[in-house]
């Protein structure tokens, strides 16, 4: 019995020393740098740490840009031209490309608009199903037609100005028409 307690008593105080050994005391420096060397801490104004262990896992170095962007520009100033990344008749086609998306999207949300303004009725669109019975769910249909005027007209004024921004291809000049009036509000 007492060897068991003494092999016992033995490696509960080696466990302790090991421990005690594995981590010094550890300070915290400005910047969030951590070190257990007292004299650095003392230079830097660290302050000590309480209570577990810090485990520090240096990160990965940022590779640098600037010097293959400097490189890739160095032969352009040398000529002493400044080269375009992409061709004037490549940039007309994407800038036609883009016109004519976007005048489709404006011909998609003008026709929304139309169907969503036959519905409203100017705010007293027809009864369907239940809402002859139930009121609110008709003024909740009434409410939502109103709010999705409201969405396509906003989409609209965007698609325009985006229009406006754009530039016009040489052969068209076709100028954006005006938007018409939003709905009155009828309903309450």
């Amino acid at each position: 019995m007492d060897l068991k307690q003494a092999l016992l008593t033995f490696v509960v105080v080696l466990t302790g020393a090991s421990a005690a050994l594995a981590q010094d005391r550890v300070f915290r420096c400005p910047n969030n740098e951590y070190t257990n060397d007292q004299a650095v801490a003392k230079a830097k104004n660290c302050k000590p740490l309480q209570g577990g262990n810090v485990s520090v896992i240096p990160g990965t170095a940022v590779k640098s840009t600037a010097s293959s962007s400097s490189s890739a520009t160095a032969p352009q100033v040398a000529s002493g031209t400044a080269a375009q990344k992409v061709d004037a008749n490549d940039q007309r086609a994407r800038d036609s490309d883009a016109r004519g998306v976007l005048e489709a999207e404006l011909k998609r949300a003008e026709a929304r608009r139309a169907e969503l303004l036959s519905e409203y009725k100017d705010g007293k669109p027809d009864h369907q199903g239940i809402e002859s019975r139930n009121h609110q769910r008709y003024l909740d249909r009434v409410a939502e037609l109103k709010a999705a005027i409201a969405r396509t007209e906003s989409d609209i004024t965007g698609i325009r100005r985006e229009l406006g921004r754009s530039p016009v291809p040489a052969g068209a000049s076709a100028p954006v028409p005006a938007t018409p009036a939003a709905p009155s509000s009828g309903a309450k």
